[in-house]
């Protein structure tokens, strides 16, 4: 039997149970969360960025839009600073070997928060399994510090997605544009990848293979990416064929395939860099067993720095990563997000989003490196 509504009652509506956050605010108005928080607690001294007005009305319609209050318990929190960052590492281990690719990171970490007056407290999340992801809420712990860098090629991304929401300072040492909300400092693959494929071309060589691992590591997909584009831009084939993808090259490149892409006109070959140096040590070894000389049959490259372990070799040609200078910018935009203010360098010269933008996201330029395994291609053979 239909139940008869009783005269004069309306359906109640949906009641919010949770109280609207910083960051549906940013989101809302297209903003990021730093900006929010400037417009909607400034510093009673009157200093910091300035924010145009077009964005600040933006932040307040979005604030009031979603009837976002602040909270004064997290206000108080949030007011209360130890000077501490975190340092957490995505590795097997954490890196603190001089010998790791990461080392020099770190070296540029503790140099700028001395800088800054900042002491660092390092998170061992590789104990327990590489990315922390055997363990529920992992990185809670990271709440200790007033905010924290984080660096490694994978992430749990819902972590540290959850950070983020909840207003806690982050940084990651990489790229990270899929992570919504996080702000990272990362090195331009894209553009020192172009210019190594550039100069190969200009060196006379028509064919050229990508080597790397298979992942969807931001850092590994801005090389592909830089490749390709600096394929497309000489004229060259730019397929599929053109990039080698496998789990573990070390066991995958093997001479035999080597041998069919040289017979099939391939002369250069280009690898990346990762913090195993899988694919450049799989290029060595297969061209060194396929009896191939170098640069004499073929030219290699590496886009990145070779691992510490094999220094006895000759550098090859490619471009070096500004490790120390990375660490550094990452502690100055960290430094930034604690202290409210969303960027430290250039404060006050651009307004709005554009200014914003600049400070959440940073590409450090690498400098292309000559070496001796690059040189002309050999004769075609008749």
């Amino acid at each position: 039997m239909e139940r008869r509504k009783r005269p004069g009652r309306t359906p109640a509506p949906a009641v919010r149970t949770a109280r609207p956050r910083q960051a549906e605010v940013a989101r809302l108005a297209g903003v990021s969360q730093a900006t929010v928080s400037l417009v909607l607690s400034p510093k009673p001294d009157g200093k910091g960025r300035i924010i145009s007005e077009e964005t600040r009305q933006r932040v307040l319609e979005a604030a009031r839009s979603l009837g976002y209050v602040p909270d004064p318990a997290a206000r108080r929190l949030a007011a209360v600073r130890n000077n501490l960052l975190g340092v957490f590492s995505f590795t097997a281990t954490f890196p603190t070997d001089v010998q790791h690719s990461y080392y020099p990171f770190l070296v540029g970490v503790e140099c700028e928060a001395a800088a800054l007056g900042y002491d660092l407290v390092l998170f061992t999340g590789s104990s327990t399994g590489g990315a922390g992801a055997a363990v529920p809420d992992a990185l809670s712990r990271v709440r200790l510090a007033d905010g924290c860098l984080f660096m490694g090629r994978h992430t749990p991304r819902a972590e540290l997605k959850r950070l983020v929401e909840d207003g806690f300072p982050v940084v990651h040492l990489g790229r990270r544009e899929a992570l919504e909300g996080v702000a990272w400092v990362g090195a331009d693959y894209v553009a020192a990848t172009r210019e190594v494929v550039g100069h190969l071309a200009e060196l006379g060589h028509r064919r050229i293979v990508l080597v790397r691992e298979d992942d969807d590591a931001p850092a590994s997909a801005d090389r592909q990416r830089g490749f390709l584009e600096g394929l497309e831009a000489v004229g060259l084939p730019a397929g599929p064929a053109t990039v080698f993808r496998s789990a573990d090259p070390q066991r995958d490149l093997t001479p035999e395939r080597l041998r069919v892409w040289t017979d099939d006109g391939v002369t250069a070959f280009v690898a990346e860099e990762t913090d195993t140096g899988a694919a450049w040590r799989g290029l060595l070894s297969a061209v060194r067993a396929a009896g191939l000389e170098c640069p004499a049959d073929v030219s290699l490259a590496l886009l990145g720095s070779p691992p510490a372990d094999l220094a006895s070799e000759p550098v090859p040609t490619g471009f070096d990563i500004p490790r120390p200078q990375l660490g550094a910018a990452a502690v100055r935009l960290l430094a930034a997000l604690v202290a409210g203010a969303g960027k430290d360098e250039g404060e006050g010269e651009g307004e709005g989003e554009g200014a914003d933008d600049d400070a959440r996201e940073t590409l450090v330029s690498c400098a292309f490196r000559p070496g001796p395994t690059t040189g002309p291609p050999p004769p075609a053979r008749p």
